[in-house]
């Protein structure tokens, strides 16, 4: 195995080692719940920016009781981990990306003003909205402002604009390094598994950003010419809900397929837009246009998202993967097939984690209909 992906594979397997030897240095570590979060405002703070996962393994049972069994089990699983103390947090910031973060938050902010869970980390909501529109850009900047000062105050270190700058650069860095690591793997023979890349960027959610960096320039710079076992094998373009753990794509590609394209925020989608400018407007933008996803977006630009991303890759199936009690993404996908020229296979209802014991007969049953149409 290739050291620098042993090096992430270890960042993401392992986040509370990364966590513990950042605490060492005596900075101290934010919690960041969703995609929407500004990292950059929390780096240019002296803390590290640690994006929360959750775990199909763990037990939820805690959270139910304040949660319900009603919502998406991703967000449960969270608040499960906060809940056993499972990281050490000084601060919380959750943003107000889907239904689940939002009830997320007040749950926390709650069992904290109530003094039933006092070791929960202080908390603050992010609301960052996405309309196309001046005034959305006017109010996310408001946001951002506030969470600007925010850090200030909690970290007792100014936010001016060389350190705004800096942390923007290193954040820009990166995420150009993800856009390559995306083009390894939709080569005409990937050289990187769906595993393998989802671990890669997933290891950023613990990893300081420069030493993220870093890692990816030498994985990237491993992979040319490298021999994996998936090059030859029926590419998959996996869409719908999103994957803060490995299983589901594992299951997939120890089937036979390679996963060369996906476009949830775990994943693809970290890799853009660039912030460009190192200003708080330009930063406020960034997050504003983020790409579209299924919890707050039209169906039209889910459908041109999946066309560019289908023409960016190559795949030889779309597979939709839904969820239990993450309905969304199921609106979308007689759009995104209609957008895509490939069979696609609607996976509904599957549970976190799980692929579903139907799924890759289905899988199967599309590529082998594809195979007889074109013969």
């Amino acid at each position: 195995m290739n050291d620098a992906l042993r090096r992430l594979r270890d960042a993401y397997e392992n986040r509370d080692a990364v966590i513990r030897r950042w605490r060492a240095t005596g900075a101290p570590v934010v919690g960041c719940v969703g995609a929407d979060v500004p990292v950059e405002l929390v780096t240019a703070a002296g803390a590290l920016p640690v994006r929360l996962a959750g775990d199909p393994r763990r037990d939820r049972g805690d959270a139910d009781r304040y949660l319900g069994a009603g919502l998406d089990p991703a967000s449960r699983s969270i608040l499960a981990g906060l809940l056993s103390g499972e990281r050490e947090l000084d601060l919380l910031l959750v943003s107000n990306d889907c239904a689940g973060s939002l009830r997320l938050f007040y749950t926390v902010r709650e069992l904290r003003r109530l003094g039933a869970a006092p070791h929960l980390p202080r908390t603050h909501l992010v609301d960052v909205l996405h309309l196309p529109h001046r005034t959305t850009t006017r109010y996310n900047l408001v946001r951002l402002t506030e969470l600007r000062e925010l850090l200030e105050r909690w970290s007792g270190r100014r936010i001016g604009d060389a350190e705004l700058a800096r942390a923007v650069a290193e954040h820009d860095a990166t995420r150009s390094r993800l856009a390559e690591l995306r083009r390894h793997r939709t080569a005409d023979r990937p050289a990187l598994s769906g595993t393998e890349a989802l671990i890669a960027i997933g290891a950023g959610a613990a990893l300081p950003v420069r030493e993220h960096a870093e890692l990816l320039d030498r994985l990237t710079a491993g992979t040319d010419g490298r021999d994996t076992a998936h090059r030859g094998a029926p590419r998959i373009y996996l869409t719908g809900s999103a994957h803060d753990s490995p299983e589901v794509y594992r299951e997939i590609e120890d089937a036979g397929y390679v996963i060369v394209a996906d476009d949830h925020d775990w994943g693809d989608a970290l890799a853009e837009p660039l912030a460009g400018e190192p200003t708080l407007t330009a930063l406020a933008e960034r997050y504003q246009y983020r790409g579209p996803t299924a919890a707050r977006s039209a169906v039209r630009a889910r459908a041109r998202q999946a066309a560019d991303t289908a023409a960016r890759s190559r795949p030889d199936l779309l597979v939709s993967y839904v969820r239990e009690l993450d309905e969304a993404p199921a609106w979308d996908f007689r759009a995104q097939s209609a957008a895509v020229d490939v069979p696609a296979v609607l996976l509904e209802r599957r549970r976190y984690g799980e692929l579903g014991e139907d799924a890759l007969p289905r899988i199967a049953a599309a590529l082998a209909h594809r195979k007889e149409r074109s013969a």
